[in-house]
């Protein structure tokens, strides 16, 4: 039990200092719901055990990572990093007592570059501006953006990170995949989330079978998706609404001639076009 609950605060340590840059006694008590003298002695612990990993550091007043950083409780892998962020940083420790096995399908992971997330990360921790490469299907070879990033985001397979991007002048999201070479962290960033309207903009998607389908096949799928009257409404960030589409695969730009293909509609789509993406 003490080895499980060790492995778990050390774990939080070496996240903490190495994808955030720093960890101190204060983040780690709350964390843990332990005094800042209990935290202090923990991390002392780690640092016994673990002498060239962490430093401490008067900027951040916090221990952050050394060169010689030789992780002992995670893979420096960004999407540890990420699903740790959309889990929230709950425990790494799986339950013991229980008997219920499960699976998933084995998807491919995108590669997302340790050394630029970890320059993004910062950067929305210090909110500052990053110069940084970017690779898109408009220019496959690289471009260098300056952007003000404020939020990472799971769109179903895919890891997003939404900011401000100098270019357009204006809030877009950018694939995590596709930042390439080395990030630059700039001065303070002018734009931050309170200003991404669409960040901030909730609205209803409203889904129904496709009445195409007989009642009987309209029943079922009503029940799939526990609708009231016949419809779903789900209410969303306007950011979010094409990748939530998505993920339902509710296809806008055809039909497919088999109802039960596709099975749900768009009833609303005149309501959200603005926050859809161009066709």
């Amino acid at each position: 039990m003490q080895h499980e609950k060790n492995h778990e605060r050390f774990y939080f340590i070496e996240m903490c200092s190495y994808w955030q840059g720093s960890v101190n006694s204060s983040l780690f008590s709350n964390h843990f719901k332990l005094s800042v003298t209990q935290a202090k002695i923990i991390i002392g612990e780690y640092t016994k055990q673990h002498p060239d990993n962490i430093e401490y550091c008067k900027k951040t007043k916090g221990f952050k990572t050394t060169d010689l950083f030789n992780p002992a409780y995670i893979s420096i892998d960004a999407y540890d990093f990420l699903n740790w962020l959309h889990l929230g940083k709950r425990s790494v420790t799986p339950p013991s007592h229980s008997h219920i096995t499960n699976t998933s399908l084995n998807l491919p992971q995108r590669n997302i570059s340790p050394l630029v997330m970890r320059q993004l990360v910062r950067a929305i921790e210090q909110k500052l501006r990053v110069d940084v490469e970017y690779s898109s299907l408009a220019n496959p070879n690289g471009e260098g953006r300056i952007i003000h990033p404020h939020m990472f985001v799971k769109t179903g397979l895919r890891w997003h990170l939404r900011a401000f991007d100098e270019k357009h002048k204006a809030f877009r999201d950018f694939v995590l995949s596709r930042f390439t070479g080395e990030a630059e962290l700039m001065d303070n960033a002018s734009q931050n989330n309170k200003n991404d309207t669409a960040w901030h903009t909730m609205i209803n998607v409203v889904i129904e079978p496709d009445q195409r389908l007989n009642l009987s096949q309209r029943q079922v799928v009503e029940r799939e998706y526990n609708m009231q009257n016949g419809q779903l409404v789900i209410q969303t960030r306007a950011a979010l609404v094409q990748y939530l589409l998505q993920e339902m695969q509710i296809n806008l730009k055809m039909t497919e001639n088999n109802p039960t293909a596709q099975q749900i509609i768009l009833v609303n789509k005149a309501d959200i076009k603005q926050w859809l993406f161009p066709d």
